[in-house]
């Protein structure tokens, strides 16, 4: 298992991971910074204040979106991309996070895919109108359902979503995964999920995403 304590490398100085608590995108980083033991700087980007919309945030990033990370004159935007780097970079056993193997890699690939699309339409968007006290969505709520039915249903097999063993594809996939209930998705039809959750979070050097108390992780009246 990835105990993530001795990195291959250090950077030279601490990276600098421009993202905000609240943004699962910006957890998966900085859940694999921690799982890896490597020294980090996060600098919160208030989303909420558009500061993310920036001149000097879009400099880093034209998107206008978080994460970005800084290591040394290093700079790169995207959270799956910022995975891909940090196992090829600093990772003990970089084969392991992103394998080597076409098929093993293909897996991996398959829900990296799945992060950047139903779960980014499904479970993100739904949390995403909670904290923004936007509209409700009962197709993206409907989109998680069915996402966490196939999940559910391969996990039956497969103690992680990519094999045996702990992969970026679980790092992507696991912060809106874990806070869907703030989108109101329940997880309790989902045992195989709940397990695999349990799981990650039991890795060496886990960090938990930030609780907010919206959907149905609110407090009751």
């Amino acid at each position: 298992m990835n105990s993530g304590t001795v990195p291959a490398a250090f950077p030279a100085q601490p990276i600098k991971l421009y993202g905000a608590a609240i943004s699962g995108h910006s957890h998966r980083v900085a859940l694999f910074l921690s799982l890896l033991g490597l020294p980090f700087e996060a600098i919160d980007i208030d989303l909420v204040a558009k500061e993310h919309k920036t001149p000097g945030f879009l400099a880093m990033n034209p998107f206008g979106q978080v994460p970005v990370m800084a290591d040394g004159d290093i700079l790169l935007a995207d959270s799956n991309a910022i995975l891909v780097y940090l196992a090829g970079r600093y990772a003990p056993e970089p084969d392991s996070w992103l394998p080597s193997d076409p098929l093993a890699a293909a897996r991996v690939q398959r829900w990296l895919s799945v992060a950047a699309g139903p779960l980014a339409f499904g479970p993100s968007l739904a949390r995403v109108g909670e904290l923004f006290k936007r509209p409700a969505s009962p197709d993206a709520i409907e989109r998680s359902h069915a996402l966490f039915a196939v999940m559910e249903q391969h996990l039956a097999t497969s103690h992680f979503l990519a094999g045996a063993t702990p992969t970026l594809a679980d790092i992507a996939n696991y912060s809106y995964v874990a806070r869907a209930p703030e989108g109101r998705v329940s997880l309790e039809p989902y045992p195989q999920l709940r397990a695999w959750l349990a799981r990650m979070e039991a890795l060496p050097g886990f960090v938990p995403m930030v609780q907010t108390p919206v959907g149905l992780s609110a407090p009751a009246a």
